[in-house]
């Protein structure tokens, strides 16, 4: 992972992915008169250096269960802009997966619903179906794989069971505008991302128990100062009890230790080499590498746990593993990495691959590069 992609073999990945996508859509239809190349799963770092991350498939619905979906018909009908169906994913705002990593838990904002995929038994579920959620958002699971989701328009989080069974609901009249949420199961800890409003001092992550208690929050007084936070969107927990928070106009995520001190920040806002636009979800690797999503930028940055920048992937566009406006991220414990395409209505699959520990150390000895040579994310439409 200790190689800096360039602007340059980016676009030439993503000419040649648009490519294989225009002859594979031209075999579905007829119209091509021979046999297509096979599609080459796009990678990152591009070739010829040693490739980090793979693009493994697209989820849309129920169907991926029984078949790739990727490039069927229906699914370049949504790129094109045709309005999801109510079974479809339309905006992933949370995704949480199980730990075994068979189970994969996906809210939708505009559905009002949680999808849950079960891989192994192909079985489908839609939990508020019959009773819809209030603006989902932020997803997490406890150690017994109970369900917590933000409902953002009630301001409160609901629990389920497995069976999509409400539990309890978690609220306080302090929480204005839930967004992510992260659990400390060792401590029995839920923490929720409230990001208020422009007027509002609330900009903080409000602590609650499992059982709805409020023991306390993170963030003091909204600003930029380390500890401070503007609008802060997503929150995740890692195995020691330390708290992610993406700040997400103050362009950065900051991380806390379990007894609410300051660590450390990752990233700062900017167009260059590990610098954010609109930073939401995080996630972590098995080996303890930080996983960003930038929803301006349209791409995934990877920092290792001093901070350093490792790589980047995705980039802007609705061809198979490009995203538009991402938002949404969670890793299994095989590294494979899903993340809800906010604009392209779907979860985006990826696998770490050709990576061991020693990987996530980055080349401290490479120099500072000037504003015109720093190798940039793509530009936004």
């Amino acid at each position: 992972m200790n190689t800096r992609t360039t602007t340059g073999l980016q676009r030439t990945v993503a000419r040649l992915c648009a490519s294989m996508i225009v002859l594979a859509v031209l075999a579905m239809s007829g119209c091509a008169s021979r046999p297509t190349a096979k599609f080459e799963r796009p990678v990152w770092p591009p070739p010829p250096e040693t490739a980090r991350i793979q693009f493994v498939r697209s989820l849309f619905s129920e169907e991926d269960l029984g078949k790739d979906t990727t490039f069927n018909e229906k699914v370049l009908e949504l790129l094109a802009g045709a309005k999801p169906p109510a079974d479809r994913i339309a905006e992933p705002l949370g995704i949480a997966v199980s730990d075994d990593g068979n189970r994969l838990y996906i809210s939708d904002y505009v559905q009002l619903a949680v999808f849950v995929f079960d891989f192994p038994n192909k079985k489908f579920k839609k939990i508020g179906a019959d009773t819809p959620l209030a603006r989902p958002l932020g997803i997490a699971l406890d150690k017994d794989e109970n369900i917590y989701v933000a409902e953002q328009e009630k301001k409160l989080v609901s629990v389920f069971d497995r069976n999509g069974n409400k539990l309890r609901v978690i609220t306080d009249p302090s929480l204005e505008k839930p967004g992510g949420i992260g659990i400390d199961r060792v401590r029995g800890r839920l923490y929720v991302a409230d990001t208020a409003h422009t007027k509002s001092t609330e900009h903080t992550v409000k602590i609650f128990d499992l059982q709805g208690k409020l023991l306390g929050k993170l963030g003091h007084d909204k600003g930029s100062e380390d500890g401070q936070f503007l609008f802060p969107t997503y929150t995740m927990v890692d195995k020691d009890g330390n708290v992610y928070v993406t700040d997400t106009l103050n362009s950065r995520v900051q991380k806390f230790d379990p007894d609410g001190k300051f660590v450390r920040r990752y990233g700062e806002r900017g167009n260059g080499w590990g610098m954010f636009d609109k930073p939401k979800g995080a996630a972590l690797d098995s080996f303890g590498n930080l996983y960003v999503v930038d929803s301006g930028w349209s791409n995934v940055q990877i920092f290792n746990q001093t901070g350093q920048i490792l790589l980047f992937f995705g980039g802007r566009g609705s061809y198979p593993g490009q995203l538009q406006n991402p938002a949404a991220i969670a890793i299994d414990g095989k590294n494979r990495i899903y993340v809800g395409d906010y604009l392209n209505h779907r979860v985006e699959v990826y696998q770490l691959v050709n990576t061991a520990a020693a990987d996530s150390i980055a080349m401290p000895s490479a120099p500072p590069r000037g504003p015109g040579e720093e190798p940039t994310p793509p530009a936004k439409n």
